[in-house]
């Protein structure tokens, strides 16, 4: 009966591939020259057009109208109220007992702030060792360039221009019916509403009175469970574990020196030398610009190469013969437009002026309209006998004792552990006790756990 509401994760894999052979695969032996039965699934091919296609289906050639009954109309009674007065009262006004409630008190202790009036006289370090620097202020490379408008005006047309055309805007027809003429004579305002209602004369309605406010004579009681089970221990104020600032030393000023000023020494530091370069003087004797190669190398009458380029071959006088496999072969069908599959309507549109006569005009008949009948129950006139509120459940409930997870503390519970799957849950098998008088065993259930 375990659910685990984790998710499978395989950390404890042995890293075999699964296998998607089945065992009639691998061990079903071949009989002869007899081969398997074929496939009964249809290949994937596209059927030709036969013929074109016919806009009758089964439902059209089988269907058979039938005579349409109208429903018959049911007539519904009178509503007639009932004598009676309605009890207002409810479980909650007559089952309630009042309380007696203070004002709550509030449990949560003042705040106690340890703060000192006295002002900071130490100086920080960031402003004792920080010292400003002159800087300079760097130029801008920027090239200022003042803005000069073109004085010539814009001169190429655009696409819009050179393509628009002016056209005459053609108003569309109106879809306003023609004027027509309003009956002559006294309008006749009656409606069926104002011949067919009744009036029914109404009583005056029933105004509740007021109930007058009345204060309570005993006093408000504001004790609430915490308050009243809450009991504050009184305490010492905790004290601080920071050791207190001592000062160690005096506060006269330091008289003495140090092992640096000891042992430092100042040494002579001179200028470094300048280099000065030696001042360019060109030479006077002229220069030989003969080199090896000009000197030692000899020259050779060597013949120019001839082109690889193949000789140009005859040109025929005949006509071109053009013809190839695919001209031979290939003759063009005469392909046919495939007409319109949508089925002519059968009715024809109307030609005549509108009537502006509808179905329901013509064939309505007004009817005088009858109330409902109400399907409100009969008042209950309540009891004076107390309710039961006995039910099976309270009566039959046995309790159940818990069951504990194995895999939280398996030693305690009884379990002893098993395996591991490859999903991380660890499976663990009851202990059961021996049966006296029985030579049989029961054989323990394993139970998996959360790892």
């Amino acid at each position: 009966r375990h659910r685990c509401c984790h998710k499978p994760t395989k950390i404890y894999d042995d890293g075999v591939k699964p296998s998607h052979k089945t065992e009639y695969v691998e061990n079903y032996p071949g009989y002869g020259t007899i081969c398997p039965p074929e496939s009964c699934k249809p290949k994937p091919e596209l059927q030709e057009d036969r013929a074109r296609m016919d806009g009758t289906t089964t439902f059209k050639s089988d269907y058979l109208p039938y005579e349409i009954v109208t429903r018959p109309f049911r007539v519904q009674a009178e509503y007639r109220p009932k004598s009676g007065k309605i009890d207002l009262g409810t479980i909650y006004q007559r089952d309630y007992n009042p309380h007696k409630v203070g004002p709550v008190m509030l449990a949560r202790p003042r705040e106690r702030k340890h703060t000192s009036d006295a002002k900071v006289d130490t100086v920080p370090t960031y402003r004792d060792h920080y010292r400003l620097w002159k800087s300079q202020r760097t130029e801008s490379c920027k090239v200022e360039r003042d803005y000069e408008p073109p004085s010539e005006r814009f001169g190429n047309p655009s696409t819009f221009q050179d393509d628009y055309l002016p056209k005459q805007p053609n108003p569309p027809p109106s879809c306003k019916p023609c004027d027509s003429k309003l009956p002559e004579g006294p309008f006749d305002g009656n409606t069926i509403h104002r011949t067919a209602y009744v009036v029914h004369e109404m009583g005056p309605l029933f105004v509740r009175p007021r109930e007058e406010y009345k204060p309570s004579d005993q006093p408000f009681e504001d004790l609430t469970t915490h308050q009243r089970d809450f009991k504050g221990m009184p305490g010492e104020q905790a004290k601080s574990c920071k050791p207190e600032s001592r000062k160690h030393g005096s506060d006269d000023p330091f008289k003495g020196t140090t092992e640096f000023q000891d042992r430092y020494q100042p040494y002579l530091v001179t200028m470094p030398e300048f280099h000065k370069p030696r001042e360019y003087v060109p030479p006077t004797d002229k220069m030989d610009l003969k080199s090896s190669n000009s000197l030692d190398y000899i020259k050779h009458k060597v013949a120019p190469r001839a082109p690889i380029k193949p000789a140009p071959g005859r040109k025929s006088t005949g006509p071109f013969q053009g013809k190839t496999t695919t001209k031979e072969d290939y003759q063009p069908w005469r392909v046919c437009p495939q007409g319109p599959i949508k089925k002519e309507e059968e009715i024809q549109k109307p030609t005549g002026k509108f009537a502006s006569l509808t179905t329901f005009r013509s064939h309505y008949i007004p009817h005088q309209a009858n109330p409902p009948q109400s399907f409100k129950p009969v008042q209950a006139v309540p009891t004076g006998v107390p309710f039961k509120d006995e039910t099976l459940y309270r009566t039959e409930y046995t309790p159940k004792k818990p069951e504990v997870c194995p895999g939280l503390n398996p030693d305690a519970v009884g379990y002893v552990y098993v395996s591991t799957d490859s999903q991380g849950h660890r499976f663990y098998r009851q202990l059961s006790p021996e049966r006296s008088g029985s030579d049989c065993s029961p054989v323990p259930e394993e139970v998996p756990a959360v790892s």
